[in-house]
């Protein structure tokens, strides 16, 4: 009963058919959890649930069910841990838990599953390393483990997994190098390390991979040459963009390598003289071009940036007048918002591609600095919870970003201005993703980066109503060792911490307590700046009175009704939630 538009839930009752081999119910409405008498189907062999709306987490229950082949509950708004029982369902060949809210480490139990097939994770909040016992998976042929927090090594190991066709690791904080056993996955075809911290060559034992069509190795630290025999003549620049220092052929839109060859010959020591002579030349010459680089580099109309310089080739088609063509003249009709130095437009190119351009109004003190802040951070930092830029624009009286378009507009659009009220559900899973992204801005880079500016605002979502924070042009890079810096900009008033409209001082403290201030935005829809707020009274002290008594008082009443049928749960959830403001 696919794709039929079924809602309300699972029944209990479905116990009774108990001679069910196969229950595929994908793509419909369903809502509620996974009722647990289903774990009393002893024949079910496949269970496919994925792309509806169940909630709450996956119980042992369904590890009773010995037989099954195909567990297929993606796509829907499952949390919490993996049960570790489900590494003693040795008969699947299918698991695929993929865009749930799981939160746990990968069971060890799961690396015992011999025969599986298809073993698919992705989009969830799982953490931990890979293990060494992923060998163990020998007939596996599709690994998706991409968008999730997984940290440490890629294990050399993996080069035994002789039928793996599709590895996707993509969007994680994996770092080291990429192994050269890679060469070893002689079935390959599909390759997805991007959006990592790895770093070193490209093995040249991927040359090797006569089946591999797809790489994708963007968004790294790679440094070195490009291979260029096997199928990697035929991949394009997207598979390389954004890295740390690959060289290759222009065609990759990267620089050129220099070659360096090492002539054996009987007449080099009469060749020294004119090779230490030529040393000599080359290297007064370099130091003179480094010179002019240095202070070209410095010249404050152009800004380097990461962004700036590993873009420039892919985007170069993308100038000021095509930008002035794709958003109608920046035209009010395309204005998605205004912030303190710029307007954010939507813009469509010729080829049809959407995107959002974010335009610096440079006449307006403090708008050159905000445009070299915001180069300065996102050149930086890639996570699938932060808006990215793809690209920026630069000259001496014009200064843009070209950013991702996020079609469901900002969370305070959303919150006040849409007639679609966002359930519980929605607002808390919006949390989350920016609480994901301000996890990664504080713990996830070397240096710590300080938002200085949370609010709803500045929370972005797209197509699947995931959150992307965004606007990072008072953003502050501390030092390693740094707990707290000083600044002269000051944020919302209302949503900044004390110290920083105070004293100037901005921490990550700072920015937990905003992210608490929008928290409780979220849940009551009142702006900390509403008119009812006075000195006496603020939205912290106004929630914090109310949890005394019940929670009612402040709740936005889109949200829940006494005569709802969940009342007690929802209620309890909630003001869990709002105790969180402390």
């Amino acid at each position: 009963m696919s794709d039929c538009n079924i809602s309300g839930s699972i029944p209990k009752e479905i116990k009774n058919l108990n001679n069910l081999i196969d229950i595929r119910l994908q793509n419909n409405e369903l809502i509620g959890s996974i009722p647990v008498t289903l774990g009393g189907l002893q024949k079910l062999q496949g269970l496919n649930l994925g792309n509806n709306k169940l909630e709450g987490s996956i119980l042992d229950h369904l590890c009773h069910l010995n037989k099954l082949v195909d567990l297929q509950l993606d796509g829907n708004k499952i949390y919490g841990s993996i049960p570790a029982c489900l590494g003693n369902l040795n008969t699947l060949r299918t698991l695929s838990l993929a865009f749930n809210g799981l939160t746990s480490i990968i069971p060890s139990t799961l690396w015992q599953l011999n025969d599986i097939l298809h073993f698919n994770l992705s989009s969830n909040f799982l953490h931990g390393s890979l293990p060494l016992e992923i060998q163990n998976l020998k007939a596996v042929v599709d690994i998706d483990l991409s968008n999730n927090f997984l940290l440490g090594n890629i294990p050399i190991i993996i080069g035994n997994l002789k039928n793996l066709q599709n590895l996707s690791l993509g969007s994680n904080r994996l770092q080291g190098q990429i192994p050269k056993s890679f060469g070893d996955l002689i079935s390959l075809v599909f390759l997805d390390l991007s959006n990592n911290n790895l770093f070193g060559v490209i093995p040249k034992s991927l040359e090797k991979l006569l089946y591999l069509k797809y790489v994708n190795l963007s968004f790294n630290r790679l440094s070195g040459e490009i291979p260029t025999g096997g199928s990697f003549r035929n991949f394009s620049a997207e598979s390389f963009m954004d890295n740390l220092a690959l060289c290759g052929s222009s065609q990759l839109q990267v620089s050129p390598c220099r070659k360096s060859t090492h002539r054996k010959s009987r007449t080099k020591k009469a060749l020294l003289p004119i090779v230490l002579t030529l040393s000599i030349m080359f290297t007064l010459v370099a130091l003179l071009l480094t010179f002019v680089l240095i202070k070209c580099l410095k010249k404050p109309t152009k800004p380097s940036t990461n962004t700036d310089m590993l873009s420039h080739e892919t985007w170069r088609r993308i100038s000021q007048h095509k930008l002035v063509r794709a958003t109608e003249g920046f035209s009010e009709n395309n204005l998605l918002g205004r912030g303190s130095y710029g307007s954010v437009y939507k813009g469509r190119l010729d080829d049809g591609m959407e995107l959002a351009v974010k335009v610096f109004h440079l006449h307006l003190e403090g708008a050159f600095t905000s445009f070299e802040a915001e180069c300065e951070v996102m050149s930086r930092i890639r996570h699938r919870n932060l808006v990215k830029i793809i690209s920026s624009c630069s000259n001496d009286d014009f200064k843009s970003f070209i950013l991702e378009y996020m079609p469901n507009g900002s969370l305070e659009k959303c919150l006040y201005f849409d007639n679609n009220v966002l359930d519980i559900s929605h607002r808390l899973t919006i949390m989350i993703d920016v609480a994901s992204a301000l996890e990664y801005l504080h713990f996830g880079y070397s240096n710590p980066i300080i938002h200085c500016d949370l609010k709803p605002n500045n929370v972005l979502l797209d197509e699947n109503m995931v959150a992307h924070l965004s606007d990072f042009g008072i953003a502050k890079l501390l030092g390693e060792e740094d707990s707290m810096t000083q600044t002269q900009t000051l944020a919302t008033i209302r949503y900044m911490a004390p110290e920083h409209g105070r004293e100037g001082k901005v921490s990550k403290k700072g920015d937990v307590y905003s992210y608490g201030i929008m928290l409780m935005e979220i849940f009551t829809r009142k702006k900390p700046t509403d008119e009812i707020f006075t000195e006496e009274m603020s939205l912290r002290s106004w929630v914090g009175e109310s949890l005394c008594h019940t929670v009612m008082q402040v709740l936005d009443t889109n949200l829940l009704r006494r005569d709802d049928e969940h009342f007690s749960s929802k209620d309890e959830c909630v003001s869990s939630i709002l105790r969180l403001k402390g």
